[in-house]
């Protein structure tokens, strides 16, 4: 790195130079103003030497050139420290002054984030920013405590008209005249001087000037005098002011009111001049000052003794309070003279030499607590560091020791912290060390007034996006920073720039408190500068600001307004966020083939409705009856178009929210349409023809169209409304065309509180095309263009009776009704349920006084109905009206429906009636209408039954019914229970013949009832079933007091339902019987809302079995008491094992029979059905538990083995006959197996010493099994022989 070619080294050679004071008579000062100007501008344009190539040699013997040099000029009256209010009005009119010069562009767009990346830092900082700084800086020059501004050389110029000029020589270098500084011993009085005698050739001849010239040389010597002439320009000669003013105009100095009385001559004579006294005088005299000094200091201070008789000397100062500004040092102080040795060599480039001055004067500085000149020593070390590119980390810290001297000093020195922080920064950027240089940049704005810390903090924002990477995050916020104190200073257009320049960094992020901040000052300042155009796209960004607080929102709002009350015209804003429209949800809705009941059922998706459909729907080869009709099938195909009927309302539903916690008033929203020809110039490609790219603003006259839109062609509705705060509404806009053609739906309108029209077009993503499949219903782009065909018939249709809400169970007679709304009639009208276990189509002839339809007529009593799973037992899901029920134009048409809801929860209904038109229209012979509804089915009774074999007879069974009322307040009347089919008797209980105490069932209440029912297969005993049927009637009070026939429609269709759904759920046990449970809703909200007193509820329990039901059932018969002479012989009863064979197999049955063995340690944990020991008990008489009198089913797991007897013990008992019978039983058949047993002692015994096994083949799988015989207890008694009636 060069340092000379870096912008600090640069700056360097520009402030760091030598300093001329001059001084002039007032007739100096006239004679220049002739061209606009004062001496020192006319001077001023040729200080900078850029290529003066002279030799200097300082305190070495090397010499070295200098190539280049510059000159600083100033009046004696100017070479003083400007105050601080000063310095502050000039600074503000500095930046006034540049701001009127080059006024920022604030109507261009604001930068973008690839464009910003790429620019560099004179591109991102505005150039009057340099300008700026410069001013900064010099706002600290002529300082007591530096001496690179004090004057090295002082030119006194005189004119020839003035009186005596030698004298006047004299007079000018007095002390009223001189500096402060000088006059206060900071400066050295003993300086350079030069004299010049200036000319004006407009006032007279150059014959007096040249004797008063000749007088001065011997006055003052013939080397330091200079005789000047200027305004040589006479009337008549050639003048180029465009030539001759360029040197001034680019040092800002012109005046174009004035004539230029300078020629060349004069030009050429000034610039002679500048450079001999730059050559001649000034470098001379630096460099003999520079070797003077050095001598001096070499002898003072300089070497070990030197130093350390100058710490001794220092050492008695440690105890000396601090001052503000230190100790006084004169300009003849050896401290003083080290300064000026220093500054002088680093202006002449000799900063080795400068280096170690400034070194080595720190350490007395800071001996003597003399903070100020420590910290300017400390600067100008870093400084040289810098020029000689040598050891930053030194230069870093000397510049930073010198920051944070100065702020330590206090106010006194805080301008030249600032100065020394912009040298600090600028020598970080030289070395590409942006990110530091931001963190500088940062602390001078914390010490300065608002208006420079917000250029300090705008600098620190383009160091941040320079850093690499670049911190976007905060070069925003910087830049926020400086553009609020921009608008604090009253700086309304900086405060914009730097506004509009952090735009995009806080677009597309979710700052939202930051973003919205940023626009809406951007738009307030605009407005206050008149651009309302400008305010009010920035404003648009902020009006959706769901996040901020009412007060903020009602604040940006009422500007919005004001603002566009203010520019007192019509605003048409593309976008408007007010309100929120989901563009993505919105939906169109029209009507081809496919007609709705209503507009929900359009939400239904379309896979859906053509699964339901599949059957009913004939297919597309079947449709077309000629040539013609497949001409326009492929012309449809062609272009792809949804089609929709003229006349038939096309709906939009949008979805629209407020995102404001404020009630926003929206009216006139309605949609924006087209309707074209049918031709092929305006079947395109399937897009809008409207670019939605339009701009805030007056609108091209197209869009005008599109939102009034046209009367003769088609209507639109208008909806008005009020969104309340955080709302959100779903509205349905509607167009209905009027005549064919091609119907584009563009976007939406609305208008804004009656002052702002809003509109959007309909985003369309065309770029990718995808086949969609054949019937597939979507909202894309292809919705919003339709070819509108000409009027056809429809039917309109409802569901009469059919309620939001029902009862699990409920069971009721509902009517659908269709109405033909055109001329023509519709035919072949059929119909298709999803559910069939919901709704069950009635017949046309059938008694609607329900529920008296379903009484029970004794002449049907004897019919039953046999239960199979079969599908052709219950009805199709699709029913076909009769064939001349055809619907005529403007008719109704009426028929009756079953409903019946069987499980809890949210039960979606799609039904799709199917009718075909007489005649063909565009293509188009057949419509469906679709018809959707959601019911909440509420829990009511929960039933289930539990079946057990009777201990006394095998085709009885007990049955417990539990009822558990599941519904919150309601209570329903238990009316009738039921069993499906004529092979099954039920009856109550002889102990339950009157349960009517138990025929309401409270809310939450649970019961049980008990019953029994009989297998009627197999009963050829006549008159053994007469007493029973297979229904019961449990309720004796009621509406309805008679049984009623499940065996009629719709009881018997909607149990097949059941019966299929609820096999499915079955886990493969084996069907017994259904049940079939009757009962009515009784409470004031189920009346209200079935709208009747009586509502009849059907529950079906299908599938039961018997619990623990093996394949073999039997029971052993007998007399259970017995008489007998034990004196004559022992005892021989008969006895019998009934088989029944309970599986749906052959089953191969074997009977076994043992003898009784009293052991009883052979099972000590046998249970009480074991036979007691009757070797202690010589009677033979036990106790006998008559709980355990019931028939248990045994598994193989239970069964124990009876041990032959053994010669060591006599039973009381033996059987006799076969001890081993086998038979054969086929399905539901039964079997009898004789047995006799012989007893020799009275008493009780338990005959269950017997075990059957079974096998049974099923499926080519052989399942065996094995049952212990159920206790059967027989007492033998002693004494005369008599009958007893076996049980």
């Amino acid at each position: 790195m060069d340092p000379i070619r870096t912008y600090l080294g640069r700056l360097l050679l520009e402030e760091i130079t030598p300093v001329v004071m001059v001084i002039t008579t007032p007739l100096v000062e006239v004679a220049c103003q002739k061209n606009g100007f004062s001496f020192v501008d006319m001077l001023l344009p040729f200080s900078l030497f850029p290529r003066i190539d002279v030799p200097v040699r300082t305190a070495s013997d090397q010499p070295y050139r200098l190539q280049m040099f510059k000159l600083r000029l100033f009046y004696s009256s100017n070479i003083r420290k400007q105050n601080y209010e000063a310095a502050e009005e000039h600074l503000k009119r500095v930046v006034y002054d540049l701001n009127e010069k080059n006024p920022p562009d604030l109507l261009s767009e604001p930068p973008q984030l690839e464009t910003a990346l790429t620019k560099s830092e004179s591109d991102l900082c505005p150039a009057w920013i340099k300008t700026f700084n410069k001013e900064l800086i010099r706002t600290v020059s002529f300082s007591e405590h530096e001496t690179f501004d004090h004057p090295v050389a002082c030119i006194l110029v005189a004119s020839s008209k003035d009186e005596e000029p030698i004298n006047k020589f004299m007079d000018l270098f007095n002390m009223d005249q001189t500096p402060p500084l000088l006059n206060e011993g900071a400066m050295d009085p003993k300086m350079l001087k030069h004299y010049v005698l200036l000319h004006d050739n407009q006032d007279s001849s150059t014959e007096n000037a040249a004797s008063i010239f000749a007088e001065m040389k011997n006055t003052f010597g013939q080397y330091d005098c200079k005789m000047l002439s200027i305004n040589s320009l006479r009337e008549g000669d050639e003048n180029n002011n465009d030539v001759l003013w360029l040197p001034y105009r680019n040092y800002g100095i012109l005046d174009h009111d004035k004539r230029c009385l300078l020629n060349t001559d004069d030009l050429n004579q000034i610039r002679e001049f500048m450079q001999d006294l730059a050559t001649n005088h000034i470098i001379p005299y630096m460099e003999q000052k520079i070797r003077v000094l050095n001598q001096q200091v070499s002898v003072t201070r300089k070497g070990f003794r030197n130093q350390i008789k100058n710490l001794w000397w220092r050492k008695g100062k440690d105890d000396v309070p601090e001052a503000s500004d230190g100790p006084m040092y004169t300009y003849s102080s050896i401290e003083s003279q080290i300064r000026i040795l220093g500054d002088y060599a680093f202006m002449l480039r000799d900063y080795e030499l400068a280096l170690s001055n400034y070194r080595l004067l720190s350490t007395d500085y800071k001996l003597d607590k003399a903070w100020k000149r420590y910290a300017g020593v400390q600067e100008m070390s870093a400084l040289s560091y810098f020029m000689l590119d040598q050891s930053r980390k030194e230069a870093e810290y000397c510049m930073e020791n010198a920051f944070a001297t100065y702020l330590k000093v206090g106010s006194s020195a805080q301008r030249n912290a600032t100065r020394c922080g912009l040298w600090w920064a600028e020598m970080l950027k030289a070395r590409g060390q942006y990110r530091d240089a931001s963190s500088v940049y940062t602390r001078i704005s914390n010490e300065e007034p608002t208006l420079h810390a917000a250029i300090m903090l705008e600098q620190a924002s383009c160091c941040y996006l320079l850093s690499r990477p670049p911190m976007l995050r905060k070069y925003g916020f910087h830049l926020i920073l400086a553009g609020n104190r921009y608008y604090m200073s009253d700086q309304k257009q900086h405060a914009i720039r730097a506004y509009r320049n952090a735009l995009f960094v806080y677009r597309d992020n979710s700052w939202s408190y930051i973003n919205d901040h940023v626009h809406f000052n951007i738009g307030r300042w605009y407005g206050s500068l008149g651009a309302l155009d400008v305010a009010i796209k920035h404003v648009l960004e902020i009006l959706a600001c769901s996040h901020q607080s009412q007060p903020t929102q009602n604040l940006f709002l009422n500007e919005f307004f004001h603002f566009v009350q203010s520019a007192g015209k019509r605003f048409d804003v593309h976008k408007l966020r007010l309100p929120a429209i989901n563009m993505s949800s919105f939906k169109v809705i029209h009507e081809d083939h496919r007609t709705y009941a209503s507009a929900a059922d359009f939400d239904v998706r379309e896979s859906a409705w053509r699964d339901l459909e599949e059957e009913m729907i004939p297919t597309a080869a079947a449709m077309r009856t000629n040539w013609l009709d497949s001409q326009l099938e492929s012309s449809l195909k062609k272009y792809d178009y949804c089609v929709c009927v003229a006349g038939e309302a096309v709906k939009v539903e949008v979805e629209l929210k407020n995102p404001l916690q404020i009630p926003i008033p929206i009216s006139e929203i309605s949609l924006m349409c087209d309707l074209s020809d049918d031709d092929a110039s305006t079947l395109d490609n399937g897009a809008p023809s409207f670019s939605a790219n339009q701009n805030t603003g007056h609108m091209e006259s197209s869009v005008y169209r599109l939102m009034d839109g046209d009367d003769s062609l088609f209507n639109l509705s208008k909806h008005d409304l009020v969104l309340g705060g955080g709302e959100t509404k779903r509205v349905k806009l509607k167009v209905t065309p009027k005549v064919e053609g091609i119907l584009k739906i563009v976007g939406v309108r609305w208008t804004l509180s009656d002052s702002v029209v809003g509109y959007r077009y309909f985003e369309i993503d065309t770029s990718k095309k995808k086949k969609a499949k054949k019937g597939v219903r979507n909202s894309s782009g292809k919705n919003l263009i339709l070819r509108v065909m000409k009027g056809i018939p429809k039917l309109e249709g409802r569901i009469d009776g059919l309620p939001a809400k029902a009862f699990m169970g409920d069971l009721r007679l509902l009517s659908l009704k269709l109405k033909n709304t055109s001329e023509s009639a519709v035919k072949n009208i059929k119909m298709k349920i999803n559910h069939p276990r919901c709704l069950i189509p009635g017949n046309s002839g059938d008694d609607l006084s329900f529920p008296q339809c379903l009484a029970k007529n004794n002449v049907h009593e004897e019919e039953r109905c046999t239960l199979t799973d079969n599908k052709d037992t219950f009805k199709s899901c699709l029913f076909s009206f009769a064939e001349g029920n055809a619907v005529q134009g403007e008719e109704m048409f009426s028929w009756p429906i079953w409903f019946h809801c069987g499980t809890p929860g949210k039960v979606s209904l799609l039904i799709s009636i199917y009718y075909e038109m007489e005649n063909s229209y565009g293509g188009m012979t057949y419509r469906t209408l679709r018809m959707h509804h959601i019911l909440e089915v509420l829990p009511s009774l929960d039933v289930s039954f539990v079946i057990s074999p009777c201990p006394s007879k095998l085709k009885e069974y007990l049955v417990r019914m539990d009822v558990v009322n599941r519904a919150l307040s309601e209570c329903f009347l238990l009316h009738q229970l039921s069993c499906v089919g004529g092979n099954w008797a039920i009856s109550t209980l002889p102990s339950c013949n009157n349960i009517s105490s138990v025929q309401t069932v409270l809310a939450g209440q649970a019961l049980s009832c008990f019953f029994k029912i009989q297998d009627l297969n197999g009963v050829t005993k006549e008159g053994e079933c007469t007493r029973h049927g297979s229904d019961v009637l449990i309720a004796t009070e009621g509406s309805l007091n008679s049984l009623l026939d499940i065996s009629k429609s719709p009881l018997i269709d909607f149990h097949y339902q059941e019966r299929h759904h609820q096999g499915k759920l079955s886990e493969g046990s084996q069907s017994l019987l259904d049940f079939v449970l009757l009962s009515n809703a009784v409470g004031s909200n189920f009346e209200s809302e079935a709208g009747s007193d009586h509502q009849l509820l059907s529950h079906h329990a299908c599938h039961c079995s018997v619990v623990g039901k093996s394949s073999i059932s039997w029971l052993m018969g007998g007399p259970h008491t017995v008489h007998h002479d034990f004196s004559n012989s022992f005892c021989e009863v008969d006895l019998h094992i009934d088989l029944l064979n309970c599986s749906p197999n052959q089953v191969n049955v074997q009977v076994s029979t043992f003898d009784y063995t009293p052991d009883t340690t052979q099972n000590p944990s046998s249970d009480s059905n074991s036979v007691p020991d009757l070797s202690t008990k010589q009677t033979g008489w036990s106790d006998i538990s008559l709980e355990n009198d019931t028939r248990v089913m045994s598994t193989p797991k239970k069964v124990q083995k009876y041990h032959k007897p053994t010669s060591e013990s006599a039973p009381p008992f033996i059987w006799s006959g076969s001890c081993g019978m086998q038979l054969s039983l086929e399905p539901a058949c039964t079997a009898r197996v004789s047995l006799k047993v012989c007893v020799f002692a009275p008493g009780t015994y338990n005959l269950s010493n017997y075990e059957l096994l079974w096998k049974e083949e099923a499926a080519g799988l052989s399942v065996s099994g094995t049952g212990r015989g159920h206790p059967f207890y027989l007492t033998v008694l002693d004494g005369p022989h008599r009958e007893v009636t076996p049980v």
